[in-house]
């Protein structure tokens, strides 16, 4: 069999010498042409890679963050997870890199989702595994030597919201009482609004110490716009560390529109027994004067704040506003 074959190529070396000129021109236009798909891919990711820019957010270093909108699909009027599926959501420094089309992991290791239920770590992660050896290396006082990232968990949504509504429920399992100094009063529960990057923000929640608050982090310069008590008792850092629920769903959301007159209304409410019934528990307006300069008018990312706890979250929801 192997002779016919041979007599064949034999017989068209010498019957089509064009065919092989041909053929030889054909194979160097396919390199050629390979070598330039390849060599443009390069530029576009390289060009790409030069994009991409860095911000700092509380104490841990991300980047991407305004970027993530390239790698959505088109926003609708309104978002909501019931975290009806199982996954691991982990921790990546740029947003277009999370595994989850509709959340970015910025800070908390991991996100465990499984039957409704969304939670960050509970408990210590395991000695010298990846994560505890990543934030001992780069913040180990607020995460206690890497044990305890859910310390400083943010949590954000891959698209942006002007004005809209987000509420979510939350249960504290545990606190982690940490000898960093940044653990304290100010510490809670919270909501991003208008997200621009970790220094541009406006913060909606409840604190540790009872409070509920509204604060705009602006230049990395935080202004307190709300300060209400909503729980009883006297905060103590050592012996009454938490004087919110313990164990118990707490409903939390905010509201964030801009109104004709150029002012930026923020509104924060409670359902304290998981039954539907909303309170208003503060609200606060921004001038674009009084807490540290111009209001944030455009959209931004949202999500989820909680610091020094493990906890469980659920039913998460975004409406836009009319």
């Amino acid at each position: 069999m192997r002779i016919k074959q041979k007599h064949c190529i034999i017989v068209v070396l010498f019957l089509t010498p064009s065919l092989i000129i041909w053929a030889h021109f054909y194979v160097y236009s396919k390199k050629n042409e390979l070598a330039h798909d390849t060599t443009n891919s390069s530029l576009v990711e390289s060009r790409f890679q030069d994009e991409k820019k860095d911000i700092q957010v509380g104490s841990k270093q991300d980047t991407g963050i305004n970027n993530i909108e390239k790698f959505q699909e088109t926003k609708t009027n309104e978002f909501s997870d019931s975290f009806n599926y199982q996954e691991v959501i982990e921790e990546t420094g740029r947003g277009e890199e999370s595994g989850n089309a509709n959340w970015w992991l910025n800070s908390g290791a991991y996100v465990y989702v499984d039957k409704g239920i969304a939670k960050t770590i509970q408990g210590p992660l395991e000695n010298r595994s990846k994560w505890q050896i990543d934030y001992l290396n780069y913040n180990s006082d607020e995460t206690d030597g890497g044990y305890h990232p859910q310390n400083i968990f943010r949590f954000v949504t891959r698209s942006k919201w002007k004005n809209f509504q987000q509420e979510c429920y939350f249960k504290i399992n545990h606190l982690n009482l940490s000898k960093d100094k940044n653990r304290g009063e100010s510490n809670g529960i919270l909501l991003f609004n208008r997200y621009r990057d970790g220094e541009n923000l406006y913060y909606t929640g409840i604190r540790v110490d009872g409070f509920a608050v509204i604060k705009k982090k602006i230049k990395g310069e935080y202004f307190t716009m709300a300060y209400n008590r909503i729980y009883p008792g006297q905060y103590n850092r050592k012996k009454k560390p938490n004087l919110l629920p313990h164990n118990a769903w707490i409903g939390l959301r905010s509201e964030v529109k801009n109104e004709v007159n150029g002012m930026v209304s923020i509104k924060v409410f409670i359902d304290r027994k998981r039954d539907g019934n909303w309170q208003l528990i503060t609200e606060a307006k921004d001038n674009g004067k009084s807490y540290g300069g111009k209001a944030f008018m455009d959209e931004g990312y949202a999500g989820i704040r909680t610091d020094f706890m493990d906890i469980e979250f659920d039913d998460y929801k975004i409406e836009e506003l009319k």
